[in-house]
């Protein structure tokens, strides 16, 4: 009878796993990019975003922000993506996940 309640206990405790929420990357907020203009130099825009976790390798002038959250126990997960492009230093276009301002959208955006 005790190794019966014993081993009942060993896997009802052992069921009770717990389990963190998952963060990572750059939290962005629609406050934050309204601010984003044309022509701001790249030193403003990592003033006013902070720096991107993702560096283009091939390109100093793709900034690629991104932000994912796991939740295992909602069974939640979120995907946010913000893509900046710069040319000779200053801020040209943006595209992804959030509302672009209007003179830094891509043709494709509008």
């Amino acid at each position: 009878m005790i190794k019966q309640l014993l081993l009942a206990s060993i896997l009802l405790l052992s069921s009770c796993v717990y389990t963190i929420d998952i963060q990572q990357g750059n939290i962005l907020e629609q406050k934050d990019i309204d601010k984003l203009r044309p022509e701001l130099t790249k030193n403003q825009v990592a003033f006013v975003l902070g720096n991107s976790v993702i560096s283009d390798s091939f390109s100093d002038d793709k900034w690629i922000y991104l932000f994912t959250y796991k939740s295992e126990v909602k069974s939640k997960n979120k995907v946010q993506k913000l893509i900046l492009y710069f040319e000779k230093d200053k801020l040209i276009s943006a595209e992804g996940d959030f509302n672009i301002p209007k003179d830094l959208q891509t043709s494709k955006d509008l």
